[in-house]
């Protein structure tokens, strides 16, 4: 049992260091907002990733095989969030960039906060169709029909509490006062840099699905 939870362990910091979408936005908020809202939004994008855990320990590999028209429609719908995170983070860029060419005043940052962030992390996680892939495949192969009730509990307890704690620590990291002078001081560039990674990820998982 232990070799196995380390072996998910393991799998699943892999899956969370690769950058994607999560990362992005959590780094983002921490920077250009606050620490505060920015866990706001990891607390959201834990709960998405408990979600995905939950139903692959349910058997998420069964239903894709028997519903594949499934698959296509939860694609096409996180792509299309995708870009419109996308789009709204190039809209704040170019905002940016009119308001310096305007008047040198600190940057105001488009995003929403309170509960709508935790909100937009949540989606963000559920629209990922690469989680579908992820919980979908990778991870249901270290789950089979031997392990217990109680080692899948286990299972999903290590991967909400490791999620937790990475983009915690992203947050954390992006807060500090010298990632936050740094963003104020790029942050059209960042924020169209974060719109044209969210507004790729979509397309291509519209185009490749």
């Amino acid at each position: 049992m232990l070799m196995l939870f380390l072996m998910v362990a393991m799998m699943h910091m892999i899956a969370l260091v690769s950058p994607g979408p999560d990362f992005f936005f959590v780094s983002q908020t921490a920077a250009s907002r606050s620490r505060k809202e920015a866990m706001m939004g990891v607390i959201g994008i834990t709960l998405g990733v408990a979600v995905w855990a939950a139903v692959a320990l349910m058997g998420l590999h069964l239903i894709l095989q028997k519903m594949a028209w499934l698959h296509q429609i939860i694609t096409v719908g996180g792509g299309l969030y995708l870009c419109w995170m996308g789009w709204q983070l190039l809209k704040s860029a170019r905002s940016k960039k009119q308001s310096d060419e305007t008047e040198a005043a600190e940057p105001v940052v488009a995003l929403p906060a309170n509960g709508r962030t935790f909100m937009r992390g949540l989606l963000t996680n559920l629209s990922n169709p690469k989680a579908v892939i992820y919980f979908g495949s990778v991870f249901s192969m270290f789950v089979g029909d031997s392990v217990s009730g109680g080692e899948r509990l286990g299972i999903f307890m290590l991967i909400v509490v490791e999620t937790l704690a990475w983009f915690s620590l992203v947050a954390l990291v992006f807060a500090l006062p010298k990632m936050r002078r740094g963003y104020q001081r790029l942050a059209k560039w960042i924020d169209g840099v974060a719109g044209v990674v969210f507004a790729g990820f979509g397309v291509a998982l519209i185009i490749n699905r």
